[in-house]
């Protein structure tokens, strides 16, 4: 019965979402449309009951950066605009999400195709003259979700944005934990498992705590996008406790200065 009443509600908060997306965003400026995506993201966590919080000692969040994350599950998109609501890059596949994909996309999210070279100049493009704009853009470098415990090589074409634009580049890393703080078995989203299997998984399990550590921001200008991908990579690595064998070979990373004239966010605690 708890489940059916949670698919429900799910399939309700979708609908909602629908409504905003078709007859409130085409007349609210970018303010507004934050607002919007930042309540309905935190609502949708709370009916998968899943908590959000931003570990002890993080860094306070940039207004203006690329954000970059690991990527676990579908509900990073939604955990990170909980908090602090970005245009994102994901990958086109998510978009045959049932209902979530459409979303996601009037949301302002680009979706590129694998391999299609067209469709990353198109992003890179954008991605450029959102961040001179003064908006927060986040990508997940790894290109696809990965198991709890893993990380997957960064990819670093798009950093380049962040270099073009001479923004900062700032490390979001996200984990999943039960009610004892270990690693939540439901939220992995890998292999063959479909949107579909992965939400039931969530709606029918145990409480999820979301916890979301942000690292220090990283100057991009005059970085090289291979030195900023590696540099991200080892932050999110070791602020998740993931070890590696570090390549005898390893170029030097960039310079994580902080650049006090970029304004900071307050931190937000939970969702």
């Amino acid at each position: 019965m708890l489940l059916a009443l949670r698919i429900a509600r799910v399939i309700l908060h979708l609908l909602v979402g629908l409504a905003i997306c078709a007859l409130v965003f085409p007349w609210a400026d970018g303010a507004a449309r934050e607002i919007h995506v930042r309540r309905w993201s935190r609502h949708l966590l709370a009916i998968c009951n899943v908590t959000v919080q931003i570990t002890a000692g993080s860094a306070a969040p940039k207004a203006h950066a690329l954000v970059v994350a690991n990527h676990v599950s579908w509900l990073d998109i939604f955990v990170i605009n909980a908090l602090y609501p970005c245009r994102f890059v994901a990958k086109a596949e998510i978009r045959a999400w049932p209902l979530a994909g459409w979303l996601v996309e009037q949301a302002g999210t680009v979706f590129i195709a694998r391999g299609n070279r067209r469709d990353l100049r198109k992003a890179f493009e954008g991605l450029v003259q959102a961040l001179k704009s003064g908006q927060r853009v986040a990508f997940f470098p790894e290109g696809t979700t990965a198991p709890q415990g893993t990380l997957l090589p960064f990819h670093a074409n798009l950093f380049e944005a962040a270099v073009d634009a001479k923004s900062r580049v700032q490390p979001y890393a996200i984990s999943y934990v039960d009610n004892a703080r270990k690693l939540h078995p439901a939220v992995d989203f890998v292999g063959d498992m479909t949107f579909v299997q992965s939400m039931m998984a969530i709606l029918s399990g145990p409480p999820i705590r979301a916890r979301v550590t942000i690292l220090r921001s990283i100057k991009a200008e005059g970085a090289h996008r291979r030195q900023l991908a590696e540099t991200t990579e080892e932050a999110i690595r070791q602020a998740l406790g993931i070890v590696e064998t570090v390549p005898e070979e390893e170029e030097e990373p960039v310079d994580p200065a902080v650049d006090d004239d970029e304004p900071d966010l307050p931190a937000t605690r939970s969702a």
